[in-house]
């Protein structure tokens, strides 16, 4: 009897022993979660693929519009780090003290494109006072929704070209900026607002022209760990994003790196 219940402890010693060695172990394997913005999946995809090969962790993605991503933060989503497509957003997040402030950094740049389908004939000169319903003919122009950052960076430069008020009536919205772009890969709207990066991975679509960067808010994609994560490898992936192996990925697919300040 005695002998079972020395054995039994010594058992429950050496399990309890293994799970604090093992604990730590089984936290560096897990996956970091991202939720980003739509319009990074093409190369957010590679850049994870690229730290499995180099580290041996893993990154796993939740694409969307930024601000569906941030409300599912808000309500409790379980990320680990969260990419925006503007500043706006991260703010609301960094005002909930739902992401961590000395975290955060700018990433990438982007430009805005009006897009066609690819065997679509339009013509379009981007001007001040350029002819986008003449353009449109019976159709909408695709838009990501006016709660995502594409979507705003859109109005703010059609209303600079002097255009949004003649368009606003004859528009296709989207939940975020790919849908918008699929709108105009299936034929379903003549012309769509986009980013350039999403315009060259769609070879159903091809670009009419870039909309003049002056004539909207800088378009910046910033980054940051979620308040509470207590994933160890979060800290070493959003590291890597700001690193030359993620970065010449991400030039790969047309985004302009920033410097760290």
């Amino acid at each position: 009897m005695g002998l079972a219940v020395t054995l039994t402890r010594r058992i429950a010693i050496l399990a309890a022993a293994w799970m604090l060695i093992a604990a730590p172990a089984l936290a560096a394997d897990k996956p970091v979660t991202v939720f980003a913005a739509a319009s990074l999946k093409n190369a957010l995809d590679e850049v994870g693929a690229v730290y499995v090969a180099r580290t041996g962790g893993e990154a796993r993605f939740a694409y969307a519009g930024s601000s569906a991503i941030a409300r599912q933060i808000e309500q409790g989503a379980p990320a680990d780090i969260y990419i925006s497509a503007d500043g706006d957003w991260m703010d609301y997040l960094a005002g909930k003290k739902l992401v961590v402030a000395a975290s955060r950094r700018d990433l990438l740049t982007n430009h805005l494109a009006l897009v066609a389908p690819a065997a679509s004939k339009v013509r379009l000169k981007i001007g001040r006072g350029m002819p986008l319903v003449k353009a449109l003919g019976a159709g909408r122009l695709a838009l990501a929704g006016p709660d995502v950052p594409a979507g705003r960076y859109a109005k703010a430069s059609l209303t600079s070209l002097g255009v949004w008020d003649s368009v606003s009536g004859r528009l296709a919205q989207a939940e975020n900026v790919r849908a918008a772009l699929q709108y105009v890969a299936r034929g379903e709207s003549p012309l769509g607002i986009v980013y350039d990066t999403d315009a060259k991975v769609e070879p159903k679509v091809r670009i009419v022209g870039l909309l003049p960067e002056a004539s909207h808010p800088r378009i910046v994609y910033p980054a940051a760990l979620v308040a509470g994560t207590r994933n160890p490898q979060a800290g070493a992936f959003l590291s890597f994003l700001s690193g030359p192996e993620a970065g010449a990925v991400f030039r790969k697919y047309g985004f302009t790196v920033l410097e760290r300040k």
